[in-house]
C-alpha cells in the first residue's frame, strides 16, 4: 500500500463515521443537487445554469482527448484528508484505471479535475480542495469563476502543493498540452454570473 492510500485509507478508520456511513445515511440524493462530504462536513447545493453550461463545455472539449467513460461528473472519488469524498465537477481518468474494491475510482487515477464556482462552496474550492487535489498528485486541477469571470489553472503537483498557478480572464484559452491533458480548452463561451463572489466582487452576467 502507497503512502497516499494509507492517508485515504487512515481517515476512515478512527471512531468517527466513514465516508461510506455518510453517503449512505444521504441515500437518496435529491434531484438536481449535488453532494459531496469535504473535511467530514456534508455539502448540498443546486445546480445552477450558468454552472451547467460551463460544466458541459469542459466536458464536450475534453471529449477530443478522452473516451466518453474516462469523462465523469458529480462522481464520488476519495480524496487524502479527513473524510473528503469529492464530487468534483468534471473529472478525468488516465487510460488503464480501474475501480478499487469499493468500486470508486482511485485518486491516483486521475488526470484533470476541473471545479465551477458556487457560492456556498466556492471557500472549498480555493481551499481544502486544492490541498487534496495536489496530496493527491492531481496533475491538473482548474477552478472556473463565473462571478469573477477568471479560470485559475493549477499544476506541478509537489509535496501536498502545486508549484505552478495561472489565472487569467474568460475568453483566454486554457493550454493544457504540455500536461497529460494534452489539449487547449477554449473559454469563449463560458458564460458570467450575476452576483457577488466568493472574494466579495460584485459581478455582472455578460
Amino acid at each position: 500500500m502507497t503512502v497516499l492510500e494509507d492517508r485515504v485509507v487512515m481517515a476512515e478508520t478512527s471512531d468517527e463515521p466513514t465516508l461510506d456511513m455518510m453517503f449512505e445515511w444521504l441515500e437518496p440524493t435529491p434531484e438536481g443537487y449535488k453532494v459531496e462530504i469535504v473535511q467530514g462536513v456534508i455539502y448540498m447545493s443546486p445546480q445552477r445554469d450558468n454552472h451547467w453550461d460551463i460544466i458541459a463545455d469542459i466536458y464536450d472539449q475534453l471529449r477530443e482527448r478522452y473516451p466518453r467513460k474516462r469523462v465523469k461528473s458529480d462522481v464520488r472519488i476519495d480524496y487524502p484528508g479527513r473524510l473528503n469524498g469529492f464530487a468534483s465537477d468534471v473529472t478525468a481518468i488516465k487510460e488503464g484505471a480501474v475501480k478499487d474494491d469499493k468500486g470508486l475510482w482511485r485518486c491516483q487515477d486521475v488526470e484533470f479535475v476541473a471545479e465551477v464556482i458556487s457560492k456556498d462552496t466556492a471557500a472549498n474550492d480555493y481551499g481544502p480542495k486544492l490541498e487534496a487535489y495536489a496530496t493527491a498528485g492531481v496533475p491538473v486541477y482548474l477552478i472556473v469563476d463565473p462571478y469573477t469571470g477568471k479560470w485559475h489553472l493549477h499544476t506541478l503537483p509537489k509535496d501536498g502543493e502545486y508549484c505552478s498557478n495561472l489565472s487569467l480572464a474568460f475568453g483566454e484559452a486554457i493550454d493544457l498540452t504540455h500536461t497529460p491533458v494534452g489539449i487547449k480548452i477554449s473559454t469563449d463561451e463560458f458564460p458570467r454570473e450575476r452576483g457577488t463572489s466568493a472574494k466579495g466582487t460584485t459581478t455582472a452576467e455578460q
